[in-house]
């Protein structure tokens, strides 16, 4: 038998890889040609980005993702000889991209499940650079990566890997699974937790608050612990008392205990670096480009806090794409509907009967807890179920079933169920709990900012989860209160692609202040893709048409500060805690600008606290104590409006100088008082005080004369109304403190009192803010209220799925007795001596009086129209 001699590669080397499927399609069986966006994409990838170690492409469902990261891998393969492996979230999806890989004529080593399975062949193939290995995340992300001798990673569905990047240096310890476990890093942790916690954290029934809340473990008290945090996880491994999972996560977080974060909850701790150490693992690392392709790229650094990158280079969604998506969605709420709202024992069988209806349905949860709920309540009787484990090969034992539901848990992509295979999706949740760090800062610090790329990214997919194709149609079910109040936001809308943008807006037109009968029929006439939905369809494809994708507007300064983050990240694990400081400093002076997100901003001023605490440990420096100082200050004004900073704070003890004077909203208060020259003058006094009558008025006009009036005795810096120029949206008063807390007005004076307080007048109110942030050119301070002033005295039930947080209802005897009070603390001071009176004496005065906003502030507070009563 002779030698195998090699064959000369028919195809040759191309020029770049538009000319490579020029080349392949001579004798594949993929499309004739790449289309003109994806020819772009690769053209701006090869003359401006080869030579980058990390660059990201858009490329939305529906445009070629698969072939456009193919032709780059199989371009680097054949030209440079380069090792390229395409990773993607699930071995399902694995499966399918080696299949289209295959059609297009490009060679590929499927590498999936357990390793010691693998045909060696095509390991060897992808090994000597004959193939594209194509795998799953975990092969690279692993405490034994078995994918890492690549050249060139192709990270396909970037968007959704942030749980498996994270997870070989994420320690989980499950209440239920390893309770001995539990229990004995409970106590290891016990003395970097607030000690009030610790008795509902022990029992065996703890309140509902408890059973769900997130609390952090003070980051410089366990590293004050971390020898004895680590001998009891240590001795957990060897006593087989963790999960494998566990057992993985422990080789990487060894020696580093110090340098992670700590998340305690009833049901499972967390230990976890803030943004995982890629820089030091190899398989990751090492590889001289890294290629991320997404259907959704946004800013706000999202993408490399994920990745641990201090800079990804985009190329963004080809023109043309940034506007049409793939198939159409309707959006449904029922819990908008006015009589399931109403009587939310009657939402389930309405649920049950869409389900019933439509037969198969993929249902998208955030956790384990939601997904079995959703089964003990919408599920009709006798339905099988199916999860992803159970699909993850072949999705045929659900697609050939006449009624069964696909219930994921934080999982909204990498399934793919075009046309008849599934008509309905169905969302149960805000999918903000991919695990305890995320739902830390989304629950917890209310840093919905920097989570708003991942949640708009796993809304996005996991809508399309059923429309897989331009003709395709399918109905999404919108339940529970946390997404419903979401996805109704404007700012929410406007921040999706135009196309979910314009859907989201039919639907809830479609079901707020609907029946659900109505609600029914809308459904009915968007199944049958009729005539009469044929006019709703082209009322999308035109608003479409006039909608930009918007940024939040604190994405600027998040995209600017990760590079530091990242840094001090970094630095942290290396245990270089002076530049570690450093970067934190630059992250904290990033965060300070005018569009900022003050409350995870107040996360990284805690951190630097801990850090410089450390620092003036172990050196005995006193200019670390007093840069400790400075951030525990900046910290605990920035928290404003959280629990987290107090839960976590008394744990490690500030110095006097840290905690010493006023609250910051009344130091601003005092402040701009004792600025008000002209209203210590008399005849500006009485003027204002002459505005009181218009708060007994029903005149729009009077009324918002008297609460800017009643903003400027409150000691508001700046205290406006509504130009009364057209703007409709603008709030008829804005209360601004500094930078402290703004106080923003909705007034409905001149309503009845009678009937109740709907659903429009909460969203009306709730839009306040983000139109007096575009007005201000800032990010409101996280404590801000919007008031709505109503003498209604009922509110209706939809009001509340509606309602976005820190919106209140006050009725206007409250509002008159608030003018009463000031007026009373105000002449009180101007019989003093007003040019010697210091800011801490004026609010000796206020305060005796009740006047000063602490004291006044959760008057206005008493009903929040984002929570229920009995909540």
């Amino acid at each position: 038998m002779g030698f195998k001699r090699r064959q000369a590669d028919p195809v040759g080397v191309p020029s770049d890889p538009e000319q490579l499927y020029r080349l392949l399609a001579r004798g594949n069986r993929g499309p004739d040609s790449v289309w003109v966006h994806q020819a772009k994409v690769m053209e701006h990838w090869h003359g401006q980005f080869r030579a980058k170690g990390d660059v990201a492409l858009e490329l939305p469902t529906g445009a070629g993702k698969t072939l456009v990261g193919g032709l780059i891998a199989e371009y680097l393969r054949r030209a440079e000889g380069s090792r390229v492996a395409y990773l993607c979230p699930t071995r399902q999806l694995a499966v399918q991209t080696a299949r289209k890989l295959d059609d297009y004529g490009i060679p590929p080593s499927l590498l999936i499940g357990p390793s010691r399975d693998w045909d060696q062949a095509d390991l060897a193939r992808y090994q000597a650079a004959g193939s594209v290995a194509v795998s799953t995340y975990s092969h690279v992300f692993n405490s034994r990566p078995r994918i890492d001798t690549a050249d060139v990673l192709i990270l396909d569905d970037a968007h959704a890997a942030d749980g498996y990047v994270s997870a070989p240096w994420s320690l989980r310890i499950n209440r239920r699974l390893h309770e001995s476990a539990y229990k004995d890093l409970l106590a290891a942790l016990s003395p970097a937790l607030d000690p009030l916690l610790l008795p509902h954290l022990r029992s065996e029934s703890p309140g509902g608050q408890y059973l769900n809340a997130v609390y952090l473990a003070s980051p410089a008290a366990v590293a004050a612990r971390a020898g004895h945090v680590e001998s009891v996880i240590r001795e957990a491994v060897a006593q087989e008392k963790v999960s494998n999972d566990a057992v993985h996560a422990w080789k990487f977080l060894e020696t580093h205990v110090a340098d992670c974060l700590a998340y305690v909850s009833y049901r499972e701790i967390l230990i976890r670096p803030l943004i995982a150490p890629t820089f030091q693992h190899s398989a990751f690392n090492s590889p001289k480009q890294r290629i991320y392709m997404s259907a959704t790229l946004g800013a706000g650094g999202e993408l490399e806090r994920a990745f641990g990158r201090p800079k990804i280079h985009r190329i963004p969604v080809p023109a043309g794409w940034d506007k049409e998506g793939t198939g159409r969605r309707f959006f449904v709420f029922p819990e908008l509907a006015r009589d399931l709202t109403s009587d939310t024992t009657v939402v389930a069988p309405f649920v049950q009967r869409v389900i019933a209806q439509a037969g198969r349905v993929v249902v998208l949860t955030p956790e384990t807890r939601v997904a079995d709920k959703f089964r003990e309540r919408y599920l009709p009787e006798g339905y099988r179920t199916f999860t992803a484990k159970e699909v993850e090969g072949d999705l045929s034992d659900f697609t050939s079933q006449p009624a069964a539901a696909l219930v994921l848990t934080n999982r909204y992509d990498g399934v793919d169920l075009p046309d008849e295979d599934c008509r309905l999706v169905v969302f149960d949740g805000l999918p903000a709990s991919g695990d305890l760090q995320e739902k830390f800062l989304h629950d917890s610090v209310g840093a919905e900012e920097v989570l708003r790329e991942r949640i708009r990214a796993r809304i996005q997919q996991g809508a399309g989860r059923a429309t897989r194709n331009l003709r395709d149609h399918a109905a999404v079910v919108v339940l529970g209160r946390s997404l419903t109040s979401y996805l109704v936001r404007r700012d929410i809308q406007a921040s999706m692609h135009p196309e979910i943008h314009a859907e989201l807006e039919v639907g809830v037109d479609a079901s707020l202040d609907q029946t659900s009968d109505d609600v029914w029929g809308n459904l009915g006439i968007f199944n049958s893709q009729g005539p009469e939905w044929s006019e709703i369809e082209d009322d999308i494809v035109r608003n479409r048409e006039t909608y930009d994708r918007q940024d939040g507007p604190g994405a600027a300064a998040l995209q600017q500060a990760v590079r530091s983050e990242v840094a001090a990240a970094n630095a942290l694990w290396s245990k270089d805690h002076r530049f570690a400081l450093t970067s934190i400093k630059n992250v904290t002076d990033q965060l300070r600008n005018a569009q900022t997100p003050k409350r995870y901003s107040s996360l990284w001023s805690y951190l630097g606290f801990c850090v410089a605490h450390r620092l003036a440990e172990t050196t005995g420096e006193a200019q670390f104590q007093q840069t400790a100082d400075t951030y525990f200050r900046e910290a605990r004004r920035n928290s404003l409006g959280t629990t987290w900073f107090d839960r976590v704070a008394p744990v490690v003890a500030p110095s006097a100088a840290a905690i010493e004077g006023l609250d910051p909203t009344d130091e601003a208060a005092m402040d701009s008082i004792l600025a008000s020259k002209d209203l210590w003058e008399p005849e500006a006094f009485q003027a204002a005080l002459a505005a009181r009558a218009g708060l007994q008025e029903t005149d729009p006009d009077l009324y918002e004369d008297g609460l800017v009036h009643l903003g400027r005795l409150a000691g508001a810096s700046k205290s406006y109304g509504d130009p009364r120029d057209g703007r409709a949206a603008m709030p008829d008063a804005v209360w601004i403190f500094g930078s402290a807390r703004w106080v923003v007005w909705e007034a409905k004076n001149q309503a009845t009192n009678t009937g109740e307080i709907g659903a429009e007048q909460a969203r009306q109110a709730g839009g306040h803010r983000r139109t007096t942030e575009k007005t201000e050119g800032a990010m409101a301070p996280g404590d801000s209220i919007c008031v709505l002033a109503s003498p209604k005295p009922k509110v209706h039930e939809s009001t509340y799925n509606v309602a976005e947080e820190n919106v209140y209802w006050v009725q206007p005897p409250l509002v008159l007795e608030l003018f009463d009070t000031l007026t009373r603390a105000w002449q009180d001071a101007r019989a003093r001596d007003l040019q010697t009176m210091s800011v801490t004496a004026l609010a000796a005065i206020f305060r005796e009086h009740q006047a000063l906003p602490s004291q006044w502030l959760p008057t206005l507070r008493q009903h929040p129209l984002w929570r229920t009563p009995e909540e």
